[in-house]
């Protein structure tokens, strides 16, 4: 991977935008698009974003787990399971 390859200037992105899209469609590496010398955007495949949405989503429900732990917001597992039993049974009556 040459990171150099991954980096265009917004003028090429105006000139050669169907060549980004494929080389970003078949790489499926990001092209980070420079202004003025300056990173500005980052440009993705829809795959990829979604692949990483997803796992910062579940980064996020790790993160949010921990702070409960540290928090003492817990319940132990033989009590989640026995309301879940009982909820579950209630809606069969």
């Amino acid at each position: 991977m040459h990171i150099i390859d991954d980096i265009k200037p917004v003028t090429y992105l105006k000139s050669k935008a169907a060549d980004l899209l494929n080389q970003i469609n078949t790489t499926h590496r990001p092209v980070i698009i420079t202004q003025n010398g300056e990173p500005r955007a980052v440009l993705q495949d829809p795959k990829s974003y979604e692949d990483m949405r997803n796992a910062i989503g579940l980064l996020k429900l790790i993160s949010q787990g921990e702070a409960d732990v540290r928090n003492s917001r817990i319940k132990p597992q033989e009590k989640v399971f026995k309301d879940l039993e009982k909820a579950l049974k209630a809606k069969i009556k």
